[in-house]
């Protein structure tokens, strides 16, 4: 028997040591020297060095001067990550849109944009379409009493051309690079 028992807890212990402990440890290594921004999760400092966020983790703003990220079924918490799993014929999505909707309408700009009522797939999307954030425009320039011209080259200047797919705004750096621009009143 210990010759069948002992070479299965040998291969067992190697294998645990090696895809338990060595390859985490390689791995993480390797990446710590190529994309150490990255690996420590592309985080956004202020000007005194504060973590404010993630570039990959949207984050609530709240108040009239801050563009807004897409709704999160999970308050932009990580742990609960994830969509609402409500069906379009479900009640309460249809309560919340409407309500969403009716909190975010201007009559001189139109509908809201979809990206604005409806939750991505995490939860926790940072990004959001240019026309999404071009809707949000008005609002935030008469809170912070700024042309809407100079939002609408912020958000021009915010606006990322990926490789593949629409372009898209990071809503965090937009409000960071707005609070640069004008800041809020304290």
């Amino acid at each position: 028997m210990t010759t069948y028992l002992r070479p299965a807890l040998s291969l067992a212990l190697l294998m645990t040591l090696v895809t338990g402990a060595l390859y985490p440890l390689a791995v993480t290594g390797i990446a710590q020297l190529a994309f150490p921004e990255q690996a420590n999760g592309s985080l956004v400092h202020d000007e005194q060095g504060r973590v404010r966020g993630s570039r990959l983790i949207a984050q609530e703003s709240n108040g009239d001067g801050w563009f807004h990220a897409r709704p999160s079924a999970a308050a932009y918490a990580t742990v609960a990550s994830g969509a609402s799993n409500l069906a379009p014929s479900n009640p309460a999505l249809a309560e919340r849109v409407t309500a969403d909707a009716a909190g975010l309408f201007r009559a001189d700009q139109g509908p809201v944009p979809q990206t604005l009522l409806t939750t991505s797939g995490s939860g926790l999307d940072p990004h959001l379409p240019p026309e999404a954030v071009a809707y949000q425009t008005p609002r935030v320039a008469a809170a912070r009493q700024i042309p809407v011209e100079r939002l609408q080259a912020l958000l021009e200047e915010a606006t990322l051309h990926p490789l593949i797919g629409p372009p898209v705004v990071n809503v965090l750096a937009l409000n960071q690079a707005l609070e640069r621009m004008a800041p809020v009143a304290k």
